[in-house]
């Protein structure tokens, strides 16, 4: 499966945002907080379809129970924010395929 991230949040009304227009490291701390598991990547993975920017390593929290992930999501001229979305097992394990920990 090929998942959009952008595409899903202009489509989808079955997400979360924790918190938005912050600086990434009140993003990395409230995943590090609130996720059940939290992983991590390198800055530039492609997560979900979008390239993940931040400083390393870059949190995400998984809720493997609920298929859920929060991810930091950074737009220009936006700041960042913490998404949390619904998950398939797919992109799940291609997530904790790139994980740095």
């Amino acid at each position: 499966m090929t998942f959009c991230l952008e595409t899903y949040l202009q489509e989808s009304e079955d997400y979360r945002i924790l918190t938005s227009r912050s600086g990434f490291k009140d993003c990395s701390k409230l995943i590090e907080k609130e996720a059940v598991k939290v992983i991590h990547v390198n800055p530039g993975e492609k997560i979900l379809g979008a390239r993940i920017i931040g400083l390393p390593p870059v949190p995400i929290g998984i809720d493997e129970e609920n298929s859920r992930v929060m991810i930091p999501y950074t737009k220009p001229c936006h700041g960042t924010a913490v998404v949390e979305i619904p998950i398939d097992e797919e992109e799940l394990s291609r997530i904790k395929s790139v994980a740095v920990d």
